[in-house]
């Protein structure tokens, strides 16, 4: 099986920023765990910034993955953009939080990914991405 986790906006500060909301590691040496944890499937990571690269990402996971694991970070709460590429595309994704999103100020709690993915996983830390991966093994 082959996944892509796609991480938006901020979320390189993983391990600086926030550490009550977002933990002290870095997703990087997160993502070696996970490497290590699910080695039955091949994991891909890809984080950026910007808006139109994630977009770019998306189109091109459709026949290349078999899932796609999408932490939009607050881009999930303003692209229409990249909802429609999720529309557009055959391959399933999961949008995943590391927080409880309906917990934190009221703007985050609208996603302009929800509808066009296939599950939502919030709230559980870094654990979420866990959960999403175990969600398509398991499928």
């Amino acid at each position: 099986m082959k996944l892509l986790i796609i991480n938006g906006p901020n979320l390189n500060l993983l391990g600086k920023r926030e550490p009550g909301i977002y933990g002290n590691q870095t997703f990087e040496e997160y993502f070696a765990r996970l490497q290590e944890q699910f080695s039955g499937a091949k994991l891909t990571y890809f984080q950026s910034n910007i808006e139109g690269e994630i977009i770019t990402e998306v189109q091109k996971a459709d026949d290349h993955y078999d899932g796609v694991i999408l932490n939009a970070g607050a881009y999930t709460h303003t692209s229409l953009g990249i909802g429609d590429a999720i529309k557009a595309i055959g391959t399933p994704v999961i949008e995943v939080h590391i927080s409880n999103t309906f917990g934190r100020e009221e703007f985050r709690h609208q996603s302009y990914i929800s509808p066009n993915a296939k599950g939502v996983i919030l709230g559980f830390g870094l654990q979420s991405y866990e959960l999403a991966i175990q969600s398509f093994l398991n499928k």
